[in-house]
């Protein structure tokens, strides 16, 4: 009896069939909130002004997440969290579906969206905590491509199948080439609740397969009831240990810094993309722009991050995140070089951007292990790759709710329409500190996870 109840504990489900659908659900909500529907606004006749500042401060729960991660180690699973988050955003992806039919569309869609923010920033703590409790640092580095591939197919399914479908739906809408503008609103409103709707069930049918699937995630939960006091005395002492740690400092300069101008490129792209020729864009259709950018670029990004994997694996990180970072940033040169010559071949634009793509594949996974690897082992493995993650959205989401009013002023100084030229030059400027600040990052832990000598916790 005793050796069953030891196999039945020592038994372990493969971590292929959980951490690609896992990490997808992870990603899809993520994804149309920063990308899609900024083209879903723009469709349904919103202010520029408005969309890039709400679809951008609806990411916030990413960045403040570290404040309740604390509390999802105290009660009950990570799974539990997983599952609970997964069907929550599938509902109100389609509560989203049947606002856009609303007078008041946009206020009642923003607030939705942003119940899915919060749904899917949850989702991330507890996944991210069954990956780190479930696997050892050699499985981690080993399905770390996996783990970046399928959080990235999720924006080929996102930013390429669905906004290509969008596309098409708007056509055999009757919001095609000659319709009027109202004609064009009301297939844009029909085809963008059919995508809510598919989103929604999407998100229903992950939840209900990693019911069975997934892993439990070792839950953190005591035996006894805990008092909120308690329950904010433990988050009080989850965020000092996480700022006594050694090189604090330097690590969250360093996960800022890594993306930062990445923040800078994220929510002007897609509208470098669109705009008209005469505006400094390349004015490709929300068709091409699913076809080149959602579809054949995050496929790039999902090579790249397999790649990238087995690279890491093979080399150790030590010895691979100065050239990680370097292939993160330099390809950003290829939106400056749009925006100069302003090509009209299909294929040079998607060559580029599959190139940009594939470089910010390899060197996003550079990033993701160093935080789960150097800065957050310890007690509070979870809660502090929580705080490491929360931080690197911040870095990101700041930059993108500038982005908008620094091209508008490059544009203006420079006297260029649109802004894009100076603007993607102002970015290959911006990618400088994270050259510099990752040279010089210093390690903890080894590969095997034990401390580089003369380090402490």
């Amino acid at each position: 009896m005793e050796s069953e109840q030891e196999q039945k504990r020592t038994y372990k489900r493969s971590p292929i069939t959980w951490v690609p659908t896992a990490y997808f659900a992870m990603g899809l909500p993520f994804v149309v909130l920063n990308m899609v529907t900024v083209l879903m606004f723009k469709g349904l006749g919103v202010e520029d002004k408005l969309i890039t500042f709400w679809t951008s401060l609806i990411l916030l729960p990413w960045t403040l997440k570290p404040l309740w991660s604390p509390f999802l180690e105290l009660f009950k699973t990570k799974k539990f969290f997983v599952l609970a988050t997964q069907l929550i955003t599938g509902v109100t992806f389609g509560l989203v579906a049947f606002s856009l039919n609303l007078p008041h569309f946009f206020s009642v869609a923003i607030a939705l969206l942003a119940v899915i923010a919060f749904s899917g920033a949850t989702h991330d703590i507890a996944c991210d905590g069954v990956y780190m409790s479930e696997l050892t640092p050699s499985e981690q580095a080993k399905y770390i491509g996996w783990q970046g591939a399928f959080y990235n197919i999720a924006k080929i399914i996102a930013t390429g199948g669905l906004v290509y479908l969008a596309g098409y739906l708007i056509e055999q809408y009757g919001g095609g080439a000659g319709a009027d503008a109202t004609a064009i609103l009301s297939a844009n409103r029909k085809a963008w609740m059919m995508i809510m709707a598919i989103l929604c069930v999407v998100m229903v049918l992950l939840g209900i397969y990693h019911i069975f699937m997934l892993p439990s995630g070792k839950s953190q939960a005591n035996a006894e009831k805990r008092t909120a006091g308690q329950v904010m005395a433990e988050l009080g002492n989850v965020l000092v240990a996480f700022f006594r740690k050694s090189h604090i400092v330097y690590y969250l300069f360093f996960i800022i810094l890594y993306r930062f101008a990445e923040g800078f490129v994220m929510k002007i792209v897609p509208l470098f993309l669109k705009a008209d020729r005469d505006m400094g864009g390349l004015g490709l259709s929300e068709k091409e722009i699913g076809l080149y950018y959602g579809t054949y670029g995050a496929a790039a990004f999902v090579l790249g991050s397999l790649l990238a994997g087995y690279y890491i694996s093979s080399r150790g990180l030590r010895k691979t995140l100065f050239s990680l970072c370097c292939v993160f940033n330099l390809p950003f040169v290829v939106y400056a070089l749009f925006a100069a010559l302003q090509p009209e071949s299909g294929i040079i634009i998607c060559s580029g951007i599959v190139f940009e793509y594939f470089g910010y594949g390899f060197g996003f996974v550079g990033l993701t292990l160093f935080m789960m690897q150097q800065v957050a082992p310890g007690k509070h493995q979870m809660a502090h790759y929580a705080f490491a993650s929360g931080i690197m959205n911040l870095g990101v989401m700041l930059p993108g709710m500038l982005s908008g009013w620094v091209c508008e002023v490059l544009g203006e100084w420079f006297d260029k329409p649109g802004g894009y030229e100076p603007f993607f030059i102002f970015v290959l400027f911006a990618t400088i500190p994270a050259f510099l600040i990752t040279y010089f990052v210093p390690f903890k832990y080894n590969l095997d996870g034990s401390l580089v000598k003369g380090e402490r916790e």
